[in-house]
């Protein structure tokens, strides 16, 4: 008896050993995390890689983890990877639309378009989610590029609503109002698409993008002046990039025809 007692104790000793090790190893993964996640927040992928593959190790069954961990891989254009972590994210934890809607952005970088509409449409229609308005941008995105306009016109109307009923405009807001308008462009319908930009560049006034994209409608519709006027626009926000010589290009080319 006194042996079978003596095997229980030390069975018993060692599963609290073995529990409170586990509990020092959740907290050290925890801690990585958090350093890996601040690196996220700075765009230091590097860093936060080394970090969360460190949390990893210590807490292989972590959700967070393994979310934190295909969001850094999705930053540094490892989308096959990324994809891994966000599916062994929800396999662990099956509730968790972060992840969902990053699986779906990944599989939206990598123009899987159909594997990225079963997400956001999954997304779009649960009414606990949060911030459905991204689901619905993205949708209108993919549809974009899939040359489906009508539908596409459609989702982002749909996003852009839920700002009209009251939540706060964000970045999503101006991405709704300008995908809109690229896809009135895009189904010729030029001056229609004037008015999404007018709207974005008023909440947005520092972003060249717009006002590049807003000379391009006032050309479509033929109102040069503006147009020009959008195009010094951009060239003044971002006088030595890429679009700042685009937009001087389109500027001459509106120019010439005056003459």
């Amino acid at each position: 008896m006194k042996r079978t007692a003596c095997i229980w104790l030390l069975l018993i000793i060692f599963i609290a050993a073995c529990s409170a090790n586990r509990e020092l190893q959740r907290r050290q993964a925890e801690d990585k995390r958090n350093v890996g996640e601040a690196h996220l927040r700075h765009g230091n992928y590097t860093l936060a890689l080394r970090e969360l593959l460190s949390a990893e190790k210590l807490d292989p069954e972590n959700a967070d983890i393994q979310n934190d961990l295909g969001f850094a891989y999705m930053q540094r254009d490892k989308l096959d990877l990324a994809i891994q972590h966000f599916e062994r994210a929800l396999d662990l934890k099956p509730d968790f639309p972060v992840a969902k809607n990053n699986l779906g952005v990944t599989y939206m970088k990598k123009k899987e378009w159909d594997a990225a509409i079963a997400i956001f449409k999954d997304l779009s229609q649960n009414l606990l989610y949060a911030t459905p308005q991204n689901p619905m941008v993205n949708l209108g995105w993919i549809y974009y590029n899939k040359k489906e306009f009508s539908v596409s016109e459609n989702y982002y109307k749909e996003a852009i609503q839920l700002y009209r009923e009251g939540l706060a405009k964000d970045l999503t807001y101006i991405q709704a109002l300008r995908g809109l308008s690229l896809t009135y462009m895009a189904m010729g319908r030029y001056k229609e698409a004037v008015d999404p930009l007018e709207l974005a560049v008023k909440d947005a006034p520092r972003a060249p993008q717009l006002f590049f994209d807003l000379g391009e409608a006032y050309t479509l519709s033929r109102e040069m002046d503006k147009a020009l006027r959008a195009y010094q626009k951009v060239i003044e926000l971002a006088p030595d990039s890429d679009l700042a010589e685009r937009a001087q290009r389109e500027a001459a080319k509106l120019e010439s025809l005056r003459k």
